[in-house]
C-alpha cells in the first residue's frame, strides 16, 4: 500500500461506533480519519485488550497497521480476530483484503460474498470495508465496489424499521467507488460526496476527495481550490496538504513546482502523526532532496534502513538511488537498486521502482558497443513495465514511453503504445487527434523496413491505423496519402495496384496546391505511372509522366520508361521489374 493510498483509504470510518467501547473506537476512527495510524494503532490496542471479542477492534487494528506499512502485522490481526471472534463478516473481509494485496483475487472474492451473505448486504462496515478495499488495492473489482455500495444503499422491499440509513461515510465510499470507475461516473462522485458534505458540513475528506475527481478530469485549479478548500474546512486534515503537495510534485506541465511542493509538505508534518516516526523521518529526509541536499538525504534515508519495516525500506531505498542519481552517480544508483533487486525479486517491484531503474539505465554510458545496447534495453524494459503496471495511467506517461522507443528506433513498440494511447482516449471518452492516428500509422510503418525484408503485418497495422485516421478527418490529406504509401509497400513493383485507390484520393485533394504537397505527389504520380506502364495502359501511363515530369524531372522510374518507351519493343510490350522508385 503506498502512502498516496494509505492516506486516501481513512475513508468514512467516524460515527461508526457504539456500546460499551464506543468512545475508545471512535478515538481511534478519529485518528484512522486524520491519518494517525501509529496513534490509531494505539487506540485499538487497547480496545481489543479491554474487548477481546470486538472484532471492529480487531479490523481497524489490522486496518491500521496496513496504514504503517506493516502487511504481515495487519494479517495476524485479523486472523488473531477471527480465532476470537469465528463468526465474524467484518474480519473475513480483512482476510480478503489481505487476499488482494498478495494477488488472490479469487480467494478474496469468496470472502467478499461469504461476508454479504452473513449481512444481507446491510452492514455499513462491512459494505464500506469490502468496497475500500476492491477501489483502493491493486488487482481489486471497481464495479463489484460499487454494487456492494448500491445494495447497502437499495432498501426496497425492506419494512421501514428495518431500512438502511446512510451516513456521510457511506456516501464517501459511495463517491469512492464512483470515482475509481472513472469517465462518465466523474459527476455521480461528485453528488455522493456532496450528500456527505450535507450530512457532515466539515468533512473535510469529501471535499478533499472532489478534488480527486476534478484532478482525474484534467481540472487542475478546481482540484487545487478543492484540496485547499479541505485544509480550511479542517485545518488539521493532514491527507488535503498531502494531496497538495502530491498535485505540486507531480512532474507535469502545469503543476510541477517545487518551492509550493515543499511548502505544503512542510505543512503536512506539522499535522502528521508525531508517533510515526519513521514516516515523518522519509519525508524530512525528502524535503533535504528537494533542497537538492542529496548527500544529507542519502545520510538520513540510511540510518532509517536498519529500523523501517518492508514498505518504508522500498520507500527509502528508492530515494536513496534517486539522490545518488540526482546528484551525477549514476553507479551508485545502479548499484543501490540493483541490490535491492535481488533481495525482493523483481516480482515485489512496485510501478516507481521500474520508473526509476528505467531512469538510471538510461543514463549509464558504456564503452562496449554490445553492453550499451543490452543496457538500453534494459532501460526500455523497465519504462514499459512501470507504465503498464501502474494503474493511474494517463495520456502523458503513456505518450512517453511511446517517444521513449521512438527515439530509442524500436518503432513496433513505439507503435503499440501509440495505439494505447489512441485506446486510452477512446476508453476515456476524448477524442484523440489526427496526430494520435498519424504516429500509430507512421511507427508501424516505418517498423516494417529492415535490411532482411518488408514485414507485411507492420504494414498491414499502419494501413489500419492510417484508414483510421482518413475516416476521422476525411478532409485532411494525410490519411490517404500514407494508407497509399503502406500499401505501395506491400507492392513495390506496382504490380497489384493496391495502393492505386488511396494515391488517387490523395492526388484530387493535393493537386490543388502542388507546391505544399510536392513531396507527396511526386510519389502518387510516381507509383500511379508504373502501375499503369505494368498494366500496359499508355495513355493513363503517359498522363502522371506529365504530371511527375515537371515535379521531379530527374526522376529514375521516369528516365527507365522513357528509355524503354525510345526502343522498337518498348511501344508493344512492358518490361518486367520496373520498381515505383520511391515508395518505400
Amino acid at each position: 500500500m503506498n502512502i498516496r493510498n494509505r492516506l486516501l483509504i481513512a475513508g468514512g470510518f467516524l460515527f461508526l461506533a457504539n456500546g460499551a467501547m464506543a468512545q475508545s473506537v471512535d478515538d481511534g476512527l478519529k485518528k484512522i480519519y486524520y491519518g494517525n495510524f501509529a496513534q490509531a494503532k494505539q487506540e485499538f490496542e487497547k480496545v481489543v485488550a479491554a474487548k477481546p471479542t470486538d472484532d471492529r477492534g480487531f479490523y481497524y487494528l489490522g486496518f491500521s497497521q496496513l496504514g504503517l506499512e506493516d502487511r504481515p502485522g495487519a494479517e495476524a490481526t485479523f486472523q488473531k480476530g477471527l480465532t476470537a471472534i469465528p463468526n465474524s463478516p467484518l474480519l473475513q473481509v480483512g482476510l480478503g483484503r489481505m487476499d488482494l494485496i498478495k494477488g488472490n483475487a479469487a480467494a478474496a472474492r469468496q470472502k467478499f460474498d461469504a461476508a454479504t451473505a452473513a449481512t444481507n448486504g446491510k452492514n455499513g462496515d462491512v459494505a464500506r470495508a469490502i468496497a475500500d478495499a476492491n477501489t483502493e488495492t491493486k488487482g481489486g473489482d471497481r464495479p463489484f465496489a460499487l454494487a456492494t455500495m448500491l445494495k447497502l444503499f437499495d432498501n426496497t422491499g425492506i419494512k421501514k424499521k428495518d431500512q438502511y440509513t446512510p451516513t456521510a461515510a457511506d456516501y464517501i465510499e459511495l463517491g469512492d467507488a464512483y470515482r475509481f470507475l472513472g469517465g462518465e461516473n466523474g459527476g455521480k462522485a461528485i453528488e455522493a460526496y456532496d450528500k456527505a458534505i450535507e450530512l457532515d458540513p466539515k468533512n473535510a475528506e469529501a471535499v478533499m476527495k472532489q478534488g480527486l475527481v476534478n484532478y482525474n478530469a484534467k481540472l487542475l485549479q478546481a482540484a487545487v481550490n478543492d484540496f485547499t478548500k479541505a485544509t480550511q474546512v479542517d485545518p488539521q486534515y493532514a491527507p488535503a496538504y498531502y494531496e497538495l503537495y502530491q498535485f505540486y510534485f507531480t512532474q507535469k506541465q502545469g503543476q510541477f513546482d517545487l518551492p509550493k511542493a515543499k511548502q505544503y509538505l512542510q505543512k503536512y508534518l506539522e499535522v502528521a502523526d508525531p508517533q510515526d516516526r519513521i514516516k515523518n523521518e522519509y519525508f524530512l529526509s525528502s524535503i533535504m532532496f528537494f533542497d537538492h541536499d542529496y548527500a544529507g538525504a542519502i545520510t538520513k534515508a540510511q540510518s532509517l534502513l536498519p529500523i523501517a519495516n518492508e514498505g518504508y525500506k522500498t520507500k527509502l531505498t528508492r530515494l536513496i538511488a534517486d539522490a545518488y542519481l540526482q546528484k551525477g552517480d549514476s553507479i551508485n544508483a545502479k548499484k543501490t537498486m540493483d541490490t535491492y533487486v535481488s533481495t525482493v525479486g523483481e516480482s515485489k517491484l512496485e510501478p516507481l521502482d521500474y520508473k526509476l531503474l528505467s531512469e538510471i539505465y538510461s543514463r549509464q554510458k558504456l564503452a562496449d558497443s554490445a553492453a550499451q545496447v543490452a543496457n538500453d534495453q534494459k532501460a526500455l524494459a523497465y519504462l514499459e513495465k512501470f507504465a503498464s503496471l501502474d494503474t493511474t495511467q494517463d495520456v502523458d506517461r503513456i505518450e512517453s514511453v511511446a517517444k521513449a522507443f521512438t527515439n530509442a528506433r524500436v518503432f513496433d513498440k513505439a507503435g503499440d503504445w501509440y495505439q494505447k494511447l489512441v485506446d486510452f482516449k477512446l476508453k476515456n471518452k476524448e477524442n484523440p487527434t489526427a496526430i494520435d492516428y498519424y504516429n500509430v500509422g507512421l511507427s508501424y510503418y516505418r517498423a516494417s523496413a529492415s535490411e532482411a525484408r518488408t514485414d507485411t503485418n507492420m504494414l498491414n497495422k499502419a494501413d489500419v491505423a492510417f484508414a483510421a485516421l482518413s475516416d476521422k478527418f476525411p478532409d485532411l490529406t494525410t490519411g490517404y496519402y500514407w494508407r497509399g504509401m503502406a500499401n505501395a509497400g506491400k507492392d513495390v513493383e506496382a504490380k497489384t495496384g493496391v495502393a492505386l485507390p488511396y494515391f488517387a484520393k490523395y492526388i484530387s485533394m493535393a493537386e490543388g496546391d502542388p507546391a505544399k504537397n510536392k513531396a507527396g505527389l511526386i510519389k502518387a504520380y510516381t507509383y500511379s505511372m508504373v502501375y499503369y506502364y505494368n498494366k500496359d495502359d499508355k495513355a493513363q501511363m503517359q498522363a502522371f509522366m506529365q504530371k511527375l515530369e515537371p515535379l521531379d524531372p530527374t526522376s529514375e522510374a521516369l528516365r527507365q520508361i522513357k528509355d524503354i518507351m525510345r526502343t522498337p519493343a518498348g511501344n508493344t510490350a512492358p518490361r518486367s521489374g520496373t520498381r515505383s522508385t520511391g515508395t518505400r
